[in-house]
């Protein structure tokens, strides 16, 4: 880093000792913009990297609800909106009990430079609770969303702040939340995305994250002449996101052997049959045990049998690896296994899930490496299709919505691409990817002036 960077970045340290991961994600990207503060010195006269860094609303809440004993529960609640410049804050609600200040920042501020990639107007926001909807009843998910968007509404809208789902967040707990939206505003708009196709939702919506990524990594291996098909993938992850990467990757002709959870890993030399994994994670919601009674040829390895400081998932020999589960869970010694192994490319679909380590291991061996900034916009590209859905009274048929979204995946890995190549750093696709992204949204802030 420069000096600016640098001063931003220690003073952000000192002030945010006890958010790592949020100083994690601000540290990668600062260290991608140097090439573009060197040659653009308008960004520190006008103090972009001090601002940039620092949410426009940080919202923190109580949320108080009674569970099925009639206890009375007491979870906090958060919405970071982060940068509005070049649209409404955009960005999901994560339902889970690791949620605090931190996490939140780290998903906001990445959210920032995601959206901007997608050339569509919306701005970065994230938020939460630290509650877990695994093993609640629905009664109970549904009096926690209720008591959760009590508060929420007052600081949302469709030109606003639209929420979208994230990890704990699915269609069940979007149905739920913009029920109590909707009667505490007397108001029926698109001010959720992700909602049931009965109600404003959007066909390819629960797709478009999954598919996005594959969609992603076509794009870098074309660009080298390369290809999925027929190439063995590993998968991290059980959720939305790598269920519907394994569906799209077994469409384009490659070969998915692994999923996880928070319990363990299948991996499935077959393939993973994705109707199977609908049914244990989507219908059941049981753990991938479940996977392995019903296909008994797939092994199943429980967390506690990970080798030391690494992540099984990583050790099985692949061409292109998908970490589709969370924040770094792609570490220093994950990489070093799966370069050894001939790993060609890696694509990540979750937020953040590879360590500093990790990212510098991926760009220093050149293979094609697709940052989540990049490789996992697809969700929130879909989410402002739905929107724009909405806010027209119309809907779109799977095609159409599927179509946008690949050339808006395609669209993405081009400017990432021909930025990196325009800052020296051609294959950067992290560089290329932080400095678009960073350069439509600084822009957007010089000309709105200090407000």
């Amino acid at each position: 880093m420069g000096s600016y960077a640098e001063k931003v970045m220690e003073d952000l340290k000192a002030r945010y000792s006890y958010q790592p991961e949020f100083l994690q994600a601000v540290q990668e990207v600062l260290q991608s913009l140097q090439p573009i503060l060197d040659t653009c010195k308008k960004y520190e006269e006008y103090k972009i990297v001090d601002r940039i860094v620092e949410p426009e609303r940080t919202i923190s809440f109580r949320v108080e609800w009674v569970d099925d004993k009639g206890q009375i529960q007491v979870n906090r609640g958060y919405r970071i909106q982060f940068n509005s410049a070049i649209g409404p804050y955009k960005g999901g609600l994560r339902l889970h009990p690791s949620v605090n200040m931190s996490i939140l920042k780290f998903l906001g501020f990445e959210q920032i430079f995601k959206n901007s990639l997608t050339s569509l107007p919306i701005g970065g926001a994230k938020g939460g609770s630290d509650f877990d909807p695994k093993g609640k009843s629905d009664n109970e998910v549904m009096r926690f969303c209720q008591a959760f968007m009590n508060e929420l509404f007052r600081h949302i809208g469709a030109t606003i702040d639209v929420p979208a789902g994230d990890i704990g967040t699915g269609g069940r707990e979007i149905g739920f939340l913009y029920g109590q939206f909707k009667k505490l505003t007397r108001s029926y708009e698109g001010v959720l995305t992700g909602k049931n196709l009965l109600f404003g939702g959007s066909l390819a919506r629960t797709e478009a994250t999954g598919y996005g990524a594959v969609y992603f990594a076509e794009s870098m291996l074309a660009d080298r002449k390369e290809s999925l098909e027929g190439k063995v993938c590993t998968v991290s992850g059980a959720g939305n996101v790598a269920t519907y990467c394994c569906e799209k990757l077994h469409a384009v002709g490659a070969k998915p052997v692994t999923v996880t959870d928070s319990r363990g890993m299948i991996y499935d030399p077959a393939g993973i049959n994705v109707s199977i994994l609908k049914q244990v994670k989507e219908v059941e919601r049981a753990s991938l045990t479940r996977y392995k009674e019903l296909v008994p040829s797939a092994e199943y390895t429980a967390v506690k049998d990970y080798p030391d400081g690494m992540h099984k998932v990583w050790t099985v020999p692949c061409y292109a690896a998908f970490p589709c589960a969370t924040q770094n869970e792609l570490n220093a010694k994950d990489a070093e296994v799966l370069l050894k192994n001939g790993c060609k490319c890696v694509t990540e679909g979750a937020n953040m899930p590879s360590t500093l380590d990790a990212v510098h291991a991926f760009v220093k061996a050149k293979i094609a490496y697709g940052p989540a900034k990049a490789a996992n916009a697809g969700g929130v590209a879909t989410s402002q299709l739905e929107m724009e859905q909405n806010a027209g009274m119309q809907s779109w048929t799977f095609d159409e919505v599927d179509g946008k979204l690949k050339k808006i995946m395609q669209n993405i890995f081009k400017n990432a691409s021909s930025t990196a190549e325009e800052f020296g750093q051609k294959g950067n696709l992290v560089a290329g990817a932080n400095i678009a992204g960073f350069r439509k949204v600084a822009d957007a802030m010089i000309a709105q002036g200090v407000c």
